[in-house]
Protein backbone atom coordinates (compact mmCIF):
# COMPACT_ATOMS: atom_id res chain seq x y z
CA UNK A 1 0.00 0.00 0.00
CA UNK A 2 1.05 3.59 -0.65
CA UNK A 3 2.40 5.43 2.41
CA UNK A 4 2.53 9.14 3.23
CA UNK A 5 4.40 11.01 5.94
CA UNK A 6 2.16 12.09 8.79
CA UNK A 7 2.78 15.79 9.37
CA UNK A 8 6.02 16.58 11.24
CA UNK A 9 6.39 13.03 12.52
CA UNK A 10 8.71 10.27 11.42
CA UNK A 11 5.71 8.07 10.69
CA UNK A 12 4.99 6.83 7.17
CA UNK A 13 1.40 5.63 7.29
CA UNK A 14 -0.66 3.77 4.73
CA UNK A 15 -3.34 5.87 3.08
CA UNK A 16 -6.00 3.82 4.86
CA UNK A 17 -5.93 2.84 8.51
CA UNK A 18 -8.14 0.53 10.51
CA UNK A 19 -10.79 2.31 12.58
CA UNK A 20 -11.70 0.49 15.80
CA UNK A 21 -14.71 2.59 16.88
CA UNK A 22 -17.26 -0.20 16.29
CA UNK A 23 -14.98 -2.66 18.13
CA UNK A 24 -16.08 -0.93 21.34
CA UNK A 25 -19.32 -2.91 21.12
CA UNK A 26 -22.73 -1.96 22.48
CA UNK A 27 -23.95 -0.45 25.73
CA UNK A 28 -22.52 3.06 25.52
CA UNK A 29 -23.72 6.39 24.17
CA UNK A 30 -22.05 6.35 20.73
CA UNK A 31 -22.05 2.62 20.04
CA UNK A 32 -22.55 1.01 16.64
CA UNK A 33 -24.76 -1.67 18.15
CA UNK A 34 -23.76 -5.24 19.14
CA UNK A 35 -20.33 -6.37 17.98
CA UNK A 36 -18.56 -9.71 18.40
CA UNK A 37 -14.96 -9.38 19.64
CA UNK A 38 -13.76 -12.27 17.49
CA UNK A 39 -15.17 -10.54 14.40
CA UNK A 40 -13.33 -7.35 15.39
CA UNK A 41 -10.07 -9.24 15.87
CA UNK A 42 -10.55 -11.02 12.54
CA UNK A 43 -11.13 -7.67 10.84
CA UNK A 44 -7.96 -6.18 12.35
CA UNK A 45 -5.89 -9.20 11.30
CA UNK A 46 -7.24 -9.08 7.74
CA UNK A 47 -6.44 -5.36 7.49
CA UNK A 48 -2.88 -5.99 8.67
CA UNK A 49 -2.52 -8.90 6.22
CA UNK A 50 -3.49 -6.50 3.44
CA UNK A 51 -0.73 -4.07 4.46
CA UNK A 52 -2.46 -1.52 6.69
CA UNK A 53 0.11 -0.22 9.17
CA UNK A 54 -1.92 1.80 11.69
CA UNK A 55 -4.97 1.37 13.90
CA UNK A 56 -7.04 4.24 15.24
CA UNK A 57 -8.98 3.83 18.47
CA UNK A 58 -9.94 5.92 21.52
CA UNK A 59 -10.34 5.39 25.23
CA UNK A 60 -14.04 6.25 25.06
CA UNK A 61 -14.90 3.67 22.38
CA UNK A 62 -16.84 1.10 24.38
CA UNK A 63 -15.60 2.82 27.56
CA UNK A 64 -12.19 1.22 27.19
CA UNK A 65 -13.30 -1.94 25.41
CA UNK A 66 -12.03 -1.02 21.94
CA UNK A 67 -8.49 -0.48 23.23
CA UNK A 68 -8.61 -3.86 24.98
CA UNK A 69 -9.80 -5.58 21.79
CA UNK A 70 -6.98 -3.93 19.81
CA UNK A 71 -4.49 -5.25 22.37
CA UNK A 72 -5.92 -8.77 22.09
CA UNK A 73 -5.71 -8.63 18.31
CA UNK A 74 -2.08 -7.52 18.38
CA UNK A 75 -1.11 -10.11 20.98
CA UNK A 76 -2.35 -12.78 18.56
CA UNK A 77 -0.75 -11.14 15.52
CA UNK A 78 2.58 -12.54 14.33
CA UNK A 79 3.43 -10.02 11.63
CA UNK A 80 4.91 -6.51 11.75
CA UNK A 81 3.44 -4.44 14.53
CA UNK A 82 1.29 -1.50 13.36
CA UNK A 83 1.26 1.97 14.84
CA UNK A 84 -1.44 2.59 17.43
CA UNK A 85 -3.26 5.92 17.53
CA UNK A 86 -5.62 6.68 20.41
CA UNK A 87 -7.30 9.68 22.04
CA UNK A 88 -8.01 11.38 25.35
CA UNK A 89 -10.32 14.04 26.91
CA UNK A 90 -13.50 11.94 26.93
CA UNK A 91 -14.15 10.51 30.42
CA UNK A 92 -17.00 8.50 31.87
CA UNK A 93 -18.38 7.80 35.33
CA UNK A 94 -19.56 4.55 36.94
CA UNK A 95 -22.91 4.95 35.19
CA UNK A 96 -21.27 5.29 31.76
CA UNK A 97 -22.10 8.98 31.43
CA UNK A 98 -19.53 10.63 29.15
CA UNK A 99 -18.09 14.09 29.71
CA UNK A 100 -15.26 16.13 28.19
CA UNK A 101 -12.33 16.61 30.59
CA UNK A 102 -9.13 18.52 29.78
CA UNK A 103 -7.29 18.89 33.09
CA UNK A 104 -3.67 17.79 33.29
CA UNK A 105 -4.42 15.26 36.04
CA UNK A 106 -7.25 13.70 34.05
CA UNK A 107 -5.25 13.38 30.84
CA UNK A 108 -2.29 11.84 32.68
CA UNK A 109 -4.66 9.29 34.22
CA UNK A 110 -6.19 8.59 30.81
CA UNK A 111 -2.77 8.08 29.25
CA UNK A 112 -1.78 5.54 31.92
CA UNK A 113 -5.11 3.73 31.50
CA UNK A 114 -4.71 3.58 27.73
CA UNK A 115 -1.14 2.31 28.00
CA UNK A 116 -2.40 -0.43 30.34
CA UNK A 117 -5.35 -1.45 28.14
CA UNK A 118 -3.27 -1.38 24.94
CA UNK A 119 -0.43 -3.24 26.69
CA UNK A 120 2.24 -0.94 25.26
CA UNK A 121 4.95 1.26 26.76
CA UNK A 122 4.45 4.11 24.29
CA UNK A 123 1.48 5.33 22.25
CA UNK A 124 2.49 6.21 18.68
CA UNK A 125 0.01 9.09 18.27
CA UNK A 126 -1.94 10.58 21.17
CA UNK A 127 -4.77 12.95 20.27
CA UNK A 128 -7.14 15.30 22.09
CA UNK A 129 -10.47 13.83 21.04
CA UNK A 130 -12.55 17.04 21.29
CA UNK A 131 -11.80 20.64 22.31
CA UNK A 132 -13.42 21.96 25.52
CA UNK A 133 -17.13 22.73 25.35
CA UNK A 134 -16.48 26.32 26.44
CA UNK A 135 -13.46 26.71 24.15
CA UNK A 136 -11.64 27.89 27.27
CA UNK A 137 -8.10 27.58 28.67
CA UNK A 138 -8.58 23.87 29.20
CA UNK A 139 -7.36 23.54 25.61
CA UNK A 140 -3.97 24.97 26.52
CA UNK A 141 -3.73 22.88 29.69
CA UNK A 142 -4.53 19.71 27.76
CA UNK A 143 -2.04 20.45 24.98
CA UNK A 144 0.71 21.34 27.45
CA UNK A 145 0.09 17.98 29.09
CA UNK A 146 0.34 16.10 25.80
CA UNK A 147 3.58 17.93 25.02
CA UNK A 148 4.94 16.88 28.43
CA UNK A 149 3.89 13.26 27.86
CA UNK A 150 5.81 13.34 24.58
CA UNK A 151 8.95 14.60 26.31
CA UNK A 152 8.57 11.88 28.94
CA UNK A 153 8.37 9.18 26.28
CA UNK A 154 4.82 8.10 27.09
CA UNK A 155 3.73 9.08 23.56
CA UNK A 156 5.73 9.53 20.36
CA UNK A 157 3.67 12.15 18.55
CA UNK A 158 0.72 14.36 19.49
CA UNK A 159 -2.31 15.52 17.53
CA UNK A 160 -5.82 16.90 17.82
CA UNK A 161 -9.26 15.87 16.62
CA UNK A 162 -12.32 17.98 15.75
CA UNK A 163 -10.39 21.27 16.17
CA UNK A 164 -10.97 24.35 14.03
CA UNK A 165 -8.18 26.57 12.69
CA UNK A 166 -8.20 28.99 15.64
CA UNK A 167 -7.94 26.08 18.08
CA UNK A 168 -5.08 24.51 16.13
CA UNK A 169 -3.26 27.85 16.18
CA UNK A 170 -3.66 28.10 19.96
CA UNK A 171 -2.10 24.67 20.32
CA UNK A 172 0.71 25.51 17.89
CA UNK A 173 1.84 28.35 20.19
CA UNK A 174 2.69 25.70 22.80
CA UNK A 175 4.00 22.78 20.75
CA UNK A 176 3.86 21.62 17.12
CA UNK A 177 0.68 19.83 16.07
CA UNK A 178 1.53 16.61 14.23
CA UNK A 179 -1.96 15.83 13.02
CA UNK A 180 -5.62 16.72 12.89
CA UNK A 181 -8.43 14.17 12.77
CA UNK A 182 -11.62 15.73 11.31
CA UNK A 183 -14.73 14.23 9.71
CA UNK A 184 -14.54 14.40 5.92
CA UNK A 185 -16.65 12.76 3.25
CA UNK A 186 -18.71 13.55 0.17
CA UNK A 187 -21.52 14.57 2.53
CA UNK A 188 -19.33 16.54 4.98
CA UNK A 189 -17.03 18.97 3.13
CA UNK A 190 -16.91 21.93 5.49
CA UNK A 191 -13.19 21.48 6.29
CA UNK A 192 -12.25 22.27 2.68
CA UNK A 193 -12.81 26.02 3.20
CA UNK A 194 -10.29 26.86 5.94
CA UNK A 195 -9.06 23.81 7.83
CA UNK A 196 -7.49 21.79 5.02
CA UNK A 197 -5.67 24.82 3.50
CA UNK A 198 -4.29 25.70 6.96
CA UNK A 199 -3.07 22.16 7.59
CA UNK A 200 -1.48 21.96 4.17
CA UNK A 201 0.32 25.28 4.68
CA UNK A 202 1.52 24.40 8.19
CA UNK A 203 2.48 20.82 7.41
CA UNK A 204 -0.12 19.31 9.75
CA UNK A 205 -1.05 15.77 8.77
CA UNK A 206 -4.76 15.08 8.29
CA UNK A 207 -6.31 11.69 9.01
CA UNK A 208 -9.98 11.92 8.17
CA UNK A 209 -12.65 9.92 9.92
CA UNK A 210 -16.01 8.72 8.56
CA UNK A 211 -14.96 8.85 4.87
CA UNK A 212 -17.96 6.65 4.07
CA UNK A 213 -20.24 8.73 6.36
CA UNK A 214 -20.43 6.05 9.07
CA UNK A 215 -21.18 3.27 6.60
CA UNK A 216 -23.86 5.12 4.66
CA UNK A 217 -21.81 5.21 1.44
CA UNK A 218 -20.60 1.60 1.49
CA UNK A 219 -23.34 0.32 -0.78
CA UNK A 220 -24.54 -2.09 1.90
CA UNK A 221 -26.93 0.35 3.58
CA UNK A 222 -30.56 0.13 2.48
CA UNK A 223 -33.79 1.76 3.62
CA UNK A 224 -34.65 -1.46 5.41
CA UNK A 225 -31.32 -1.64 7.23
CA UNK A 226 -31.49 2.02 8.19
CA UNK A 227 -34.98 1.55 9.60
CA UNK A 228 -33.87 -1.52 11.55
CA UNK A 229 -30.78 -0.02 13.18
CA UNK A 230 -30.87 -0.94 16.89
CA UNK A 231 -31.55 1.75 19.47
CA UNK A 232 -27.98 1.53 20.79
CA UNK A 233 -26.54 2.25 17.32
CA UNK A 234 -25.86 6.01 17.25
CA UNK A 235 -26.65 6.08 13.53
CA UNK A 236 -30.32 5.50 14.32
CA UNK A 237 -30.32 9.11 15.58
CA UNK A 238 -28.31 10.52 12.64
CA UNK A 239 -30.45 12.58 10.21
CA UNK A 240 -28.40 11.28 7.27
CA UNK A 241 -29.88 7.81 7.90
CA UNK A 242 -33.45 9.10 7.99
CA UNK A 243 -35.81 10.77 5.53
CA UNK A 244 -35.75 13.12 3.76
CA UNK A 245 -31.96 12.82 3.54
CA UNK A 246 -31.76 9.04 3.32
CA UNK A 247 -33.27 8.75 -0.17
CA UNK A 248 -30.94 11.44 -1.53
CA UNK A 249 -27.94 9.73 0.02
CA UNK A 250 -28.90 6.33 -1.40
CA UNK A 251 -29.20 7.97 -4.83
CA UNK A 252 -25.61 9.16 -4.39
CA UNK A 253 -24.55 5.62 -3.56
CA UNK A 254 -26.04 4.40 -6.83
CA UNK A 255 -24.07 7.03 -8.73
CA UNK A 256 -20.92 5.89 -6.92
CA UNK A 257 -21.78 2.34 -7.89
CA UNK A 258 -21.98 3.30 -11.56
CA UNK A 259 -18.64 5.14 -11.52
CA UNK A 260 -17.04 2.35 -9.51
CA UNK A 261 -18.15 -0.27 -12.03
CA UNK A 262 -15.75 1.27 -14.54
CA UNK A 263 -12.90 0.43 -12.16
CA UNK A 264 -14.26 -2.84 -10.80
CA UNK A 265 -14.73 -1.17 -7.40
CA UNK A 266 -17.62 -0.70 -4.98
CA UNK A 267 -19.25 2.53 -3.77
CA UNK A 268 -17.38 2.54 -0.46
CA UNK A 269 -14.02 2.37 -2.21
CA UNK A 270 -15.03 5.28 -4.44
CA UNK A 271 -16.03 7.34 -1.39
CA UNK A 272 -12.68 6.66 0.30
CA UNK A 273 -10.66 7.31 -2.86
CA UNK A 274 -12.47 10.63 -3.27
CA UNK A 275 -11.37 11.68 0.23
CA UNK A 276 -7.78 10.62 -0.46
CA UNK A 277 -7.64 12.61 -3.71
CA UNK A 278 -7.30 15.85 -1.68
CA UNK A 279 -3.60 16.81 -1.34
CA UNK A 280 -4.01 17.82 2.32
CA UNK A 281 -5.25 14.36 3.37
CA UNK A 282 -2.60 11.97 4.67
CA UNK A 283 -4.86 9.02 5.34
CA UNK A 284 -8.43 7.93 5.94
CA UNK A 285 -9.74 5.92 8.87
CA UNK A 286 -11.75 3.00 7.54
CA UNK A 287 -13.81 0.96 9.95
CA UNK A 288 -14.94 -2.63 9.38
CA UNK A 289 -16.80 -5.11 11.56
CA UNK A 290 -15.49 -8.36 10.10
CA UNK A 291 -12.81 -9.69 7.75
CA UNK A 292 -15.16 -9.82 4.76
CA UNK A 293 -15.91 -6.10 5.04
CA UNK A 294 -12.17 -5.39 5.22
CA UNK A 295 -11.56 -7.23 1.95
CA UNK A 296 -14.14 -5.06 0.22
CA UNK A 297 -12.77 -1.64 1.15
CA UNK A 298 -9.18 -1.59 2.39
CA UNK A 299 -7.63 -1.38 -1.08
CA UNK A 300 -9.39 1.91 -1.75
CA UNK A 301 -6.07 3.70 -1.29
CA UNK A 302 -4.79 2.10 -4.48
CA UNK A 303 -7.63 3.56 -6.56
CA UNK A 304 -6.72 6.71 -8.48
CA UNK A 305 -9.77 8.60 -9.70
CA UNK A 306 -9.69 10.42 -13.03
CA UNK A 307 -10.71 14.05 -13.38
CA UNK A 308 -13.92 12.88 -15.06
CA UNK A 309 -14.62 10.49 -12.17
CA UNK A 310 -14.22 13.28 -9.65
CA UNK A 311 -16.44 15.66 -11.61
CA UNK A 312 -19.18 13.05 -11.89
CA UNK A 313 -18.95 12.05 -8.23
CA UNK A 314 -18.97 15.63 -6.95
CA UNK A 315 -21.90 16.55 -9.16
CA UNK A 316 -23.90 13.69 -7.70
CA UNK A 317 -22.89 14.68 -4.16
CA UNK A 318 -23.91 18.30 -4.66
CA UNK A 319 -27.26 17.13 -6.01
CA UNK A 320 -27.74 14.87 -2.98
CA UNK A 321 -27.01 17.66 -0.53
CA UNK A 322 -29.07 20.34 -2.28
CA UNK A 323 -32.18 18.38 -3.20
Amino acid sequence: METRQLGNSGLKITTVGFGAWAAGGSGWEFAWGPQDDRDSIGAIHKALEMGVNWIDTAAVYGLGHSESVVARALNEWRGSRPCIFTKCSMRWNEHGKIRKEHSAASIRRECEDSLHRLQVETIDLYQIHWPPEDNGPGLEEAWQTLAALKKEGKVRWIGVSNFDVAQIQRAEKIAPVTSLQPPYSLLRRKIENEILPHCQKQGVGVISYAPMTSGLLTGAMTRERAAALPADDFRSRNPEFREPRLSKNLDLVERLRLVGARHGRGPGELAIAWVLRHPAITGAIVGARNAKQVEGIMRAGELKLTADDITEIEGAAIAAVSR
